[in-house]
């Protein structure tokens, strides 16, 4: 069982900058596929950045070149580091977790955090 806390969203202009952080608990994430998913309202949920079992990072296309996905094993948390942010990147953020294998839709979720970026 792995539980996932997520952090650090809130409001901020286009342009501005944000870091999420998702803490785990149950599993140790070095060893675990983790990725941040977001969902705007009316819209299907995607995923904007994964961490593969092997460390291989991905992102959507969307986001390449703004947002950064990281992991600090000795703190047990992953990150996402949103750099120009644009209001089209207002949604409830997701961490989410498999243990063995990478899925479209993982097993493990967090409770979602809040980003608002105003034009």
């Amino acid at each position: 069982q792995v539980q996932l806390v997520e952090s650090g969203g809130g409001s901020v202009q286009a342009g501005g900058s944000l870091r999420l952080s998702c803490a785990a608990s149950g599993y140790t994430i070095s060893s675990i596929c983790m990725a941040w998913f977001r969902q705007a309202p009316g819209k299907e949920r995607e995923r904007v950045a994964r961490f593969g079992l092997s460390g291989t990072t991905t992102y959507a296309e969307s986001v390449k070149g703004r947002f950064t996905i990281s992991k600090d094993n000795t703190k047990n948390t992953l990150y996402l580091q949103m750099n120009s942010l644009k209001p089209e990147d207002t949604a409830m953020y997701y961490c989410a977790a498999d243990l063995y294998v990478c899925t479209t839709y993982p097993r493990y979720w967090g409770q979602g955090t809040q980003v608002t970026v105003s034009s």
